[in-house]
């Protein structure tokens, strides 16, 4: 499905639920800064360090420490609750590498993320993360693969918390819910910059890919395959995960 009609599909009828933000001009002269003219100016970025005829296996990543309790409860294509931020289409395709990594059909896929400030549902009210979402399950959903070996997630793009580069997280589980690969995303700086910068976010992450203790042994396999799209309209992130 094309991101515009996916984003339009998810966005009819939730009214005020998804507030696509202003963009507004940083202070800062850095070249990747954005201002209302460019806002809408199509962004692209292309993993050329890998691809997925590499036929290598995704690097094994924490699960926690904000994991899904309930993944069964939340199979849903849209994940976006009532948080805000700028659209993000998630497109995920499981290969398996044992089968000269052909497509994956039937397993689950589960993702979770935090939200545009940094925060996590299904958790709080502790050191780690004092604004207290124990109660509800924003940015989590489960899909099952289908016959292309994909799954497709509405979501935003996501922010950042303090010690951590932007990332998602994710699981591929069998039928019988046993953990194929756990692992995580990572995001081009450039491109979160520019979105950091619009109303909303809290300006650009304070950890770096490459100083990112997750990303530091693996970044080239964690990044994502492609990111596509603009500010207003939302992105189309396309990864390949090979179990």
């Amino acid at each position: 499905m094309e991101r515009k009609e996916f984003l339009k599909k998810g966005i009819i009828g939730l009214g005020s639920i998804i507030a696509l933000p202003k963009v507004v001009t940083s202070c800062s002269n850095d070249a990747s800064d954005i201002t209302e003219e460019n806002s809408t100016d199509d962004l692209s970025y292309q993993n050329t360090s890998t691809t997925s005829s590499d036929c290598t296996i995704s690097p094994t990543e924490t699960k926690g420490p904000f994991p899904i309790k309930t993944p069964a409860d939340l199979v849903r294509e849209n994940i976006i609750s009532d948080r805000t931020g700028v659209p993000l289409l998630i497109t995920l395709t499981v290969q398996d590498q044992s089968d000269n990594c052909s497509v994956l059909e039937g397993v689950y896929v589960d993702v979770w993320h935090c939200d545009k400030d940094g925060y996590y549902s299904e958790y709080g009210g502790t050191q780690m993360q004092q604004v207290d979402f124990t109660d509800v399950h924003f940015l989590r959903g489960r899909q099952l693969t289908d016959t292309n070996g994909q799954v497709s997630f509405l979501s935003i793009y996501p922010g950042w918390y303090s010690g951590r580069a932007p990332h998602i997280h994710l699981e591929v589980k069998d039928k019988n819910n046993n953990s194929l690969k756990v692992t995580q995303i990572a995001f081009p700086e450039d491109i979160s910059n520019q979105v950091y910068a619009t109303n909303g976010y809290n300006g650009s992450a304070d950890t770096s890919n490459s100083r990112d203790n997750i990303f530091s042994d693996s970044l080239d396999q964690n990044m994502l395959d492609s990111l596509t799209g603009n500010i207003i309209d939302g992105f189309t992130l396309l990864k390949t995960i090979v179990v």
